[in-house]
């Protein structure tokens, strides 16, 4: 018996290699998204660290000088803050999109394997079927000899 060949095994090769490449693609989207969430944490952080300053600031003794400062720090760590949320929305963007290309790559894989297996199957089907008809054909060819040796010696 043959071997068994799968004709989209170079297609099989190929989409593995696509849908690895796109898992690659992904994990580094995932890891910008990650580093962009923890820049917008780091900024908000700052955000309070600074409306606090702002606040004890006031209930002690007024320093216009020190007001100023902090409320310049304030806005500008507030307008820092807008543009990692930006970042932050980009980059999930980004991930989703990313998302979106690896799992289609995932199901052309699939798509393929499951040709591959239902082709195994059917090759497996007419293996059997055929090693079948070969006993088949011995049992027929080994019973008319048995009667062609019956009806000579009667």
């Amino acid at each position: 018996m043959k071997r068994f060949f799968f004709p989209l095994r170079s297609v099989a090769v190929l989409r593995a290699h696509r849908q690895a490449q796109a898992r690659e693609v992904f994990s580094a989207a995932v890891h910008r998204y990650v580093q962009a969430e923890e820049a917008q944490q780091r900024g908000a952080a700052q955000q309070r660290g600074l409306e606090e300053i702002i606040s004890t600031g006031r209930r002690a003794t007024f320093s216009a000088a020190d007001e100023i400062s902090f409320w310049g720090a304030y806005r500008a760590a507030c307008a820092e803050q807008v543009t990692v949320e930006r970042a932050v929305i980009e980059a999930r963007a980004h991930m989703e999109t990313r998302r979106l290309q690896y799992l289609e790559a995932h199901r052309a894989v699939k798509v393929i394997e499951q040709l591959e297996q239902k082709a195994r199957v059917d090759y497996r089907r007419a293996s059997e079927r055929t090693a079948q008809n070969e006993l088949d054909e011995l049992a027929g060819l080994r019973s008319a000899r048995r009667l062609a040796e019956a009806n000579r010696f009667s």
